[in-house]
């Protein structure tokens, strides 16, 4: 367990190479870690109690804090953003189930890990705006894929497609594992346009964890 009162330490969250990521604005005031190695204690006939190390597991880092609403002195980060964009991120990173990059820069240590993200909790603190969260997450260990055998034969190419005139949709209906930013990646191609989709439906910071499926959006132009 990392505890530190003084915030002399920064976390950092990325996604795809940190091509898209954020520091966390407020430090929590202790970080769970968990690396143990495993090991298994077993009863030998003759040889009495021995101890065999297992592989070992996979590291996963618990943490409790909050996003503010209001750029309070003791916000860390340089670049402070509305506490529902860093939640609709999240949310968004859960949804593509990849792997995101958990950075810890400590005064005598550091943690640089890939992660997933298992668990996601967060509520809007009454009358602050603040958004309060907990978030659990675990090693992500990258596996190498098998070979594959290209057979030989004749390569066929597709013409080259003519672009689209088409106009986007106005509206749209939303699925199963919808979230703003993946309607506005999507439908707009260009995910940081989420915010102008809420605005355009009146949509609130607190209705954001669950947007009902089959409602239709409106869509800016």
């Amino acid at each position: 367990m990392i505890s530190n009162a003084h915030y002399d330490y920064e976390i950092w969250l990325s996604y795809n190479d940190q091509k898209q990521g954020f520091q966390l604005p407020v430090n929590p005031p202790e970080i769970k870690i968990n690396d143990g190695a495993g090991g298994k204690t077993y009863e030998v006939s003759g040889l009495g109690e021995i101890n065999l190390i297992q592989s070992s597991k996979l590291t996963t880092i618990s943490f409790e804090s909050f996003f503010p609403k209001t750029n309070y002195p003791f916000v860390v980060s340089k670049t402070w953003l509305d506490p529902a964009f860093y939640v609709m991120v999240i949310l968004d990173w859960m949804e593509k189930k990849w792997p995101i990059r958990f950075v810890y820069t400590g005064a005598t240590f550091d943690i640089n890990l890939p992660m997933s993200i298992e668990k996601f909790e967060w509520k809007e603190a009454a009358g602050s705006g603040d958004i309060e969260y907990s978030i659990s997450l675990k090693e992500f260990a990258f596996y190498g894929a098998r070979p594959v055998v290209i057979k030989k034969g004749a390569a066929s190419v597709k013409p080259n497609s003519r672009p689209s005139d088409k106009q986007a949709p106005s509206t749209y209906k939303l699925v199963a594992g919808d979230t703003l930013i993946k309607v506005a990646r999507v439908q707009l191609h260009k995910e940081e346009r989420w915010r102008e989709i809420q605005k355009l439906n009146g949509i609130k910071d607190a209705q954001l964890k669950k947007l009902p499926i089959g409602m239709t959006l409106k869509l800016p132009r």
